[in-house]
């Protein structure tokens, strides 16, 4: 048993060193994206409690390093219980299959500026400010890897492990009924998108039912999908789908912005 658990430790950190570098850049430009995109008063208190801005992205940085060891390690040994590991590799005959998916998805994440811009005036104020570097780094690095990480990796697995716990205690992990992960990644969505509820009420200063219908479909929606995805064909396509959601709409918006 020992050995057992040891050996599933050297796997975990051995595939943990292909994600540190993510990790690390996402820290880093989410730190930068605060500062440049938060309104001053804010940035302002936390450089005097913290000191300087170089304290502030260090803290980023230490939080995403923390936040994706931590994540990955207890998710591991969840997934593995659920039996959802698969090998980290990219498979032709899935990507034909997901690519095409993720190519329409990144077309309508890119459509909010021309939909909900048009109906919403701090949408569209916000997109004029232009694509920074630190956003388009930070969307790939932090929303398409640590996300996943966090997100699926760990909390929808954990949700759906209380499941199989509750339900399922017997059950072989191989033989794990499918409404079990579907509610997962149904729960995983919701919460992902209810918790960009306090972003976005400070950005907007209100909650209408329009900017609650934007935010759902534009975090809950695409979860759905890189959630089957996770289940079905292993974490690496999540993190393809998020990052690929983000590259498509950013170039996009880069090039008409």
């Amino acid at each position: 048993m020992k050995q057992s658990v040891m050996l599933s430790l050297k796997r975990a950190l051995q595939a943990y060193l292909v994600i540190l570098p993510f990790a690390i850049i996402g820290g880093i430009t989410v730190g930068i994206y605060m500062i440049e995109h938060s309104a001053p008063e804010i940035i302002e208190a936390s450089v005097e409690q913290l000191g300087s801005e170089q304290a502030l992205i260090a803290v980023s940085t230490m939080q995403s390093l923390i936040y994706s060891l931590f994540a990955w390690f207890v998710g591991y040994f969840i997934v593995d219980r659920l039996g959802l590991i698969k090998p980290f590799r990219f498979e032709a005959a899935v990507l034909k299959k997901v690519c095409p998916v993720i190519v329409a998805l990144g077309l309508f994440f890119a459509a909010d500026y021309f939909v909900m811009g048009r109906l919403i005036p701090e949408v569209a104020a916000d997109y004029e400010k232009g694509i920074s570097v630190a956003y388009f780094i930070s969307s790939l690095t932090y929303g398409g890897v640590i996300e996943e990480i966090l997100l699926r990796w760990f909390f929808m697995g954990l949700i759906a492990l209380i499941l199989v716990m509750i339900f399922e205690r017997k059950t072989d992990k191989n033989e794990i009924p499918d409404w079990i992960f579907i509610t997962a990644n149904i729960i995983a969505a919701l919460v992902f998108s209810a918790g960009h509820l306090p972003a976005t009420q400070m950005f907007f200063g209100r909650i209408t039912g329009l900017i609650l219908i934007r935010c759902f479909l534009l975090n809950g929606v695409f979860a759905l999908f890189f959630g089957r995805w996770f289940r079905k064909y292993g974490i690496q396509y999540a993190m393809l789908g998020h990052f690929g959601i983000h590259l498509i709409s950013k170039i996009i918006l880069i090039c008409v912005i």
